[in-house]
């Protein structure tokens, strides 16, 4: 699956599930969001699959979403980007099984939103979170609205969907969102040693407990439709085409 972007294997009980597409710093293509969303089916489907784990590459888990390929693919107009985008979205408070990920370096965007969604969060000491959604002229996404504050409470979820303001690892471990903080030579092993003791779990009672600790997800499912609503709509606003316009003269250096 390395074409997409999105590398794929399963070990031992584990889903490991890579973004590997450094030289972009691993910003998600429609090709990349397909690519996770057929890695986690294919992990959902598999008996043996205990557990997914996420993983970017050394120095940068994401920096959001490719925003010159998501226009590019119909993104601003609901066509193929946006629809391949949501199909992503739509599936993560769907998952049954565990996912643990493993950040090491800038998580941006959906790149933060997506670890809402996790089980297990760990962090490198060099990681760094931020959600630029308002600056871009969007709404936040993938749940985030609602789960941001239900983790981190309203004041530091405004400041990191409102405000943009960057969070270090430490302050994300303090928050509630990591739950420990490494260093980045240690970031998979520490990943993937929760993964496997999760793996040789009892599985039915793993996902039972995992179902009464996360709660009914129909609310959030309402939530995240209730985003894709809005960011469809400011996907045409004048302030969201300014703010793209200006990220892509920006990045071309005119």
């Amino acid at each position: 699956m390395s074409a997409s972007g999105i590398e794929a294997r399963s070990e031992a009980g584990v889903n490991v599930i890579r973004l590997a597409r450094p030289e972009k710093k691993n910003a998600l293509s429609t090709a990349m969001y397909r690519g996770l969303s057929e890695a986690f089916e294919a992990g959902e489907r598999h008996p043996e699959t205990r557990v997914h784990v996420l993983f970017g590459s050394p120095g940068v888990f994401s920096a959001g979403n490719d925003i010159a390929d998501f226009l590019a693919h119909g993104g601003g107009s609901a066509g193929d980007g946006l629809d391949t985008v949501l199909r992503f979205v739509r599936l993560l408070p769907m998952l049954r099984k565990p996912v643990v990920a493993g950040v090491d370096g800038l998580a941006i965007g959906i790149g933060t939103t997506v670890l809402f969604h996790c089980d297990l969060v760990y962090a490198s000491r060099r990681s760094i979170f931020a959600t630029p959604f308002v600056d871009l002229g969007l709404v936040p996404e993938a749940g985030s609205s609602l789960l941001a504050p239900q983790r981190l409470g309203y004041a530091r979820a405004f400041e990191l969907l409102g405000l943009g303001e960057t969070f270090s690892a430490e302050r994300m471990e303090a928050a509630g969102l990591v739950n420990k903080v490494v260093e980045e030579t240690e970031i998979e092993s520490t990943a993937l040693a929760a993964a496997q003791r999760l793996a040789a779990k009892p599985a039915a009672a793993l996902a039972m407990s995992r179902s009464l600790i996360r709660g009914d997800v129909t609310l959030l499912g309402e939530r995240i439709e209730a985003e894709v609503r809005i960011f469809k709509e400011r996907l045409g606003s004048p302030e969201a085409q300014a703010a793209f316009n200006a990220f892509l003269t920006k990045r071309s250096g005119n």
